[in-house]
C-alpha cells in the first residue's frame, strides 16, 4: 500500500497548494497552476492575469510563496515560475472569480451568469456552462444553470478537454458557490469527424499521333556496286 499512499499524499498536497494559491493570489487574477518534478526540485508554474502582482515589489511575494510551499506544504525545493494568461476568457478559474466578485458587488445572479457566459462564447469558445448554487433570492438554497454550446459531462474528454473553475461569493444571506466549465475553441473532440470528398480524376487526353515523314518511308536505294555484283 506504499505506492497508493504516495499517490494519495501527492494529491492531497496538490489540493492544499491549489487552495492556498487561490486565496493568496485572488487579486492577481489567479488562473491555475501546474506542478512538475525536475532533477533540481519541484517546478511550480503559476498562471495569472496580472503576473506583476504575483511577483511583488522586488520579488518579495514570490519569495514568500516559495518559503510557504517549502515549509508549510512539504514541496521539495520549489521553483516558482509565473506566466501570463493570454486569453482570460478561456480560463475557467479567472471567469469564476470574476463571476463571484460580481455577485459580491450586488449583481443579480441571472445577469451576472448570462454576462459571463456571453463573454466566453463571444471569444470563440465551443461551449460554456455556468452553475450558481446557494441562497440566491431567499432563505432557501437553489441552483441556477446557464448552458450554451457544446459541453462534455463524462468520460475522458470531460477531464482533459473541459476547463473547470470554482469560486465562492460571500454574501449576507450566506455563501454562493460558482462553477464555470469552458470548452476552448481549439479543442479536438473525439466524436468529431469530417467527410473529405474524393477528387474525381479527369480522363487523360488522347495523345496526338506523331507525323510520319515521307522521306523515312521510302526504301533506301541500293548502291551501284551491289547491283554490279549481282549481275
Amino acid at each position: 500500500m506504499a505506492v497508493e499512499r504516495k499517490f494519495i499524499a501527492e494529491g492531497v498536497r496538490k489540493a492544499r497548494v491549489e487552495k492556498y494559491l487561490t486565496k493568496e493570489l485572488k487579486r492577481a487574477g489567479y488562473g491555475g497552476m501546474d506542478i512538475a518534478r525536475t532533477p533540481l526540485g519541484t517546478q511550480v508554474t503559476i498562471f495569472a492575469e496580472k503576473p506583476g502582482i504575483v511577483i511583488g515589489k522586488g520579488g518579495k511575494l514570490v519569495h514568500q510563496l516559495t518559503q510557504d510551499l517549502a515549509q508549510n506544504y512539504g514541496v521539495e525545493s520549489p521553483q516558482i515560475e509565473v506566466q501570463q494568461v493570454q486569453n482570460p476568457s478561456f480560463n475557467a478559474q479567472i471567469m469564476a472569480e470574476r463571476l463571484a466578485n460580481a455577485l459580491e458587488r450586488g449583481w443579480y445572479f441571472r445577469k451576472a451568469g448570462s454576462s459571463i457566459m456571453r463573454r466566453v462564447m463571444d471569444s470563440g469558445a465551443l461551449g460554456c456552462e455556468v452553475v450558481i448554487a446557494g441562497k440566491l433570492t431567499g432563505a432557501r438554497a437553489r441552483t441556477q444553470k446557464f448552458t450554451e454550446g457544446y459541453i462534455k459531462h463524462c468520460g475522458e474528454p470531460s477531464n482533459t478537454i473541459v476547463e473547470k473553475g470554482y469560486a465562492i461569493a460571500i454574501k449576507k444571506l450566506g455563501v454562493i458557490g460558482v462553477q464555470v466549465k469552458i470548452v476552448p475553441a481549439d479543442a479536438k473532440m473525439p466524436d468529431h469527424f469530417a467527410v473529405i470528398e474524393q477528387e474525381k480524376k479527369k480522363p487523360a487526353a488522347p495523345k496526338a499521333a506523331a507525323p510520319v515523314d515521307s522521306a523515312e518511308t521510302e526504301e533506301p536505294a541500293l548502291p551501284d556496286d551491289i547491283g554490279d555484283e549481282v549481275q
